[in-house]
Order: structure tokens, then C-alpha cells, then sequence
């Protein structure tokens, strides 16, 4: 089996397996979802190796470097070009000369740093990056979320096929889900996610009214990646790190975890979530 296997047309590949069941063992068929080193490279310069879902590359550069604070805008980015290298993929990215040299500074002041293995970060705070506070004044009722992630699951089709993705999605105000996109990686997930909608031009995006939705823990680097770029609110399927509700109590993000078809916790920021009084229960 090819460790490219076709590239971006091939987000998933067949398999041979033994399938042991009640007592018997047979032979079947599996798909797995494909995972390869996608390099990112800008004006020739390599940058990062990041191993993801070979689909929606485009996005996947667009979105990483908004939220990593490596370009401003889209418009930053004048050219991307996507090949096959040796055992995985090259992104070659052609960005604004200011942006560049603001890459080469921060790469200049990270190199030889190894000291806690995040970024090339040597100390705490250099790790941890503190976006400015989200405008957002997006609001939503709970309802709207429930909705969204109980129609998640059918707008994931390599997680129904393979068992092995996350997804990000992003949400209306009134609970329709505008996007979703999917990889091995939940920060690559919401990367291509962050890149489809600016290259979509959304409009709930562009003025922060809409809320992402995402299928895996909420960690501190998802909270800061949405903060990064303007988003208001996250809801994640699982829970929350303690670094990620710190994160968004100071940015002002509306933290969710355990978000189901019918609940949800709120860990920072409720007021965006409208609440009727008949459905708050005060503590005896």
C-alpha cells in the first residue's frame, strides 16, 4: 500500500483485515483513513511538517496560516501549489513580503529552542500565545446547537466510513451547518475549516456570527486557533482541557463541552447562549 496513495483524491484506503467475532475468525475488508506528512513551505522556505487528511490542502494552508498568526488575511496569500513529495505532500505557498518577513523574524527567534516541544517555544511564554479578546456579539439558543451537532454525523463521510476522523463545522445562528470539514487531526480539521470559510467568504464567519462545532476534546490550542481568528463560540463533543477554559474565560470565548442532541455544559462565557427564564433552575 502506497504512502501517498494517489494523494488528494484518496482520503481513505482499503484493506485486508481478520475480523474475530463470537468465537470465529474470517476475512474482510476495512477502510482506513489515510494519514500522510503534508510539508508547508512558504516562499521556499520550509516551515512546518504536519501529518493530516490529504484532502482540502488548500484549506488546510490557508486556515493554519491564519490561525497561527502567519498571515493576516487571505489576501496575504498570492499563490499555493500542492505536489507529491518522496512520502508525502508539499505545500508551496507564496505570501506577502511583509507577512514573510515577519515569518523570518519569528523563525529567527525560535531557532535552536527546545525546551517544552511546543512551536520550537523555549519557555512557558513563549508556549503560551494569548490571542486579543473575540468581538463576537453572536448569540444562540441552545436548541441551535443541539440541532447542529445531531445533524453533524451525517456530514461526516469519512468517519461513517472509517471510524478514525474528527470534523469542525461551522454553525448558523438559526443551527444550519454552513460547513464541515474532516481530517485525522482535530487541529487540522478546524485549520481547513478556518481556510474553506474565508476562501467561501462566509458571511456568518466574516462578522462572527456563526459558532464552531467540533467532534473531539476541547484542548487550548482549538480554543486559541478559534480565538485567533475572531470565532465567538466553541462546542466540543468531549470535554475541555483546564488550560482551554482559562484560555477562553480571558479571550472571551463561549466555551461548550458535552454537547449531545438534548445537553450541554457551559464551562466559560455563557452569555451567548439565550436562555429563557422558565429553563434556568435556580439552586435551592
Amino acid at each position: 500500500m502506497s504512502a501517498v496513495l494517489g494523494i488528494e483524491d484518496a482520503p481513505l484506503a482499503p484493506l485486508a483485515v481478520e475480523q474475530w467475532r463470537d468465537g470465529r475468525l474470517t476475512a474482510g475488508h476495512d477502510m482506513l483513513a489515510v494519514e500522510v506528512p503534508v510539508a508547508l513551505e512558504y516562499n521556499g522556505i520550509s516551515h512546518a511538517v504536519m501529518l493530516a487528511s490529504p484532502g482540502d490542502l488548500e484549506d488546510f494552508a490557508l486556515g493554519f496560516s491564519l490561525t497561527e498568526r502567519i498571515l493576516d488575511s487571505a489576501a496575504d496569500l498570492l499563490d499555493c501549489d500542492i505536489s507529491a513529495s518522496g512520502q508525502g505532500l508539499q505545500v508551496q505557498m507564496r505570501i506577502a513580503t511583509g507577512r514573510f518577513a515577519a515569518l523570518k523574524e519569528m523563525r529567527r527567534n525560535l531557532t535552536g529552542r527546545t525546551g517544552c516541544g511546543l512551536c520550537g517555544a523555549e519557555t512557558l511564554q513563549q508556549a503560551i500565545r494569548r490571542p486579543p479578546p473575540v468581538r463576537s456579539t453572536a448569540a444562540f439558543a441552545p436548541a441551535a446547537l443541539h440541532a447542529a451537532m445531531e445533524g453533524l454525523q451525517a456530514r461526516q463521510p469519512l468517519q461513517q466510513q472509517c471510524g478514525a476522523t474528527h470534523a469542525a463545522a461551522w454553525m448558523n445562528p438559526d443551527g444550519g451547518i454552513a460547513l464541515v470539514r474532516e481530517d485525522v487531526g482535530r487541529h487540522n480539521a478546524l485549520d481547513k475549516l478556518v481556510g474553506a470559510l474565508e476562501r467561501a467568504r462566509c458571511a456568518s464567519y466574516l462578522d462572527a456570527s456563526g459558532a464552531l462545532l467540533i467532534t473531539s476534546r476541547a484542548s487550548y490550542e482549538m480554543v486559541q486557533k478559534a480565538a485567533t481568528v475572531g470565532i465567538g463560540l466553541v462546542a466540543a463533543i468531549s470535554a475541555p482541557t483546564s488550560l482551554a477554559v482559562e484560555l477562553a474565560c480571558e479571550t472571551g470565548v463561549t466555551l461548550v463541552g458535552f454537547l449531545r442532541p438534548h445537553s450541554h455544559v457551559v464551562y466559560a462565557n455563557g452569555r451567548r447562549l439565550q436562555v429563557a427564564p422558565q429553563e434556568t433552575q435556580q439552586k435551592k
